[in-house]
């Protein structure tokens, strides 16, 4: 019998997302596309899971309370972790889906994001450019590798330094598109998102009761008019 090599590590995902009790929010409604504000705590798509059914996909599929009618060729060109919150955009049409997905690939979509940060961040502006690589012994974490890892790129402005405690909310605007990588980069320079359960300190993540970062601003060109669009989602926090 020939010999089989098997992985280094087997990657297993037995997550099981908690019931999500908040609702998606129509930002922006046409033809063919919507504006979601998206809550915390939701998945954007429905896991392998069949326990994840729950989502932003399914929801506006099958729809939700206090959301008629339901979408059911809703499509989704990007997503956002399951604890983002903020403004997705979601194709109603394949066209638009396929216009959209370009855009998306193309980096022409400009994505900001808030969020809250352990500690005063010293710069009022400044970029992060610590690459990021799949971490396969501790999944579904990623880790700053300069050997391996891929290009990532992350402007980010102070808004506001706050006290008791100390924290930092802070403006990002990704320049790629890397798994996890606004908390990755908070936490490389030494101020983690509060909140993160993946790459916060022991103080961070018990500071808040979710992930404190919010996609609030989502700049793109319309797919059927070409005219340019911004969309803009207020921040919880």
């Amino acid at each position: 019998m020939p010999s089989v090599s098997l992985p280094t590590h087997t990657i297993v995902d037995d997550f099981v997302a908690p019931v999500c009790d908040d609702f998606l929010q129509i930002l922006y409604q046409d033809t063919d596309i919507l504006l979601i504000n998206k809550p915390s705590g939701l998945l954007s798509l429905s896991g392998k899971n069949p326990l994840n059914w729950d989502s932003v996909h399914y929801r506006l599929v099958h729809g939700q309370a206090g959301m008629t009618p339901a979408f059911p060729e809703a499509k989704l060109p990007h997503r956002l972790d399951f604890g983002t919150s903020g403004i997705m955009v979601v194709a109603l049409n394949a066209l638009a889906a396929k216009h959209l997905n370009k855009q998306f690939q193309a980096r022409t979509i400009q994505k900001r994001y808030r969020a809250m940060l352990e500690g005063w961040v010293a710069d009022d502006q400044g970029q992060i450019t610590a690459a990021i690589a799949k971490d396969k012994a501790h999944f579904p974490r990623v880790k700053i590798c300069a050997a391996t890892g891929k290009a990532a790129i992350s402007e980010y402005r102070v808004l506001a330094r706050l006290a008791q405690p100390q924290r930092s909310l802070v403006e990002f605007n990704p320049l790629t598109g890397r798994t996890h990588q606004l908390r990755i980069h908070s936490q490389s320079i030494g101020h983690p998102i509060l909140g993160c359960d993946l790459y916060g300190s022991a103080t961070s993540e018990q500071r808040a009761d979710r992930l404190q970062l919010h996609a609030s601003d989502l700049y793109f060109v319309h797919p059927t008019s070409g005219e340019p669009v911004h969309g803009q989602c207020p921040c919880p926090f």
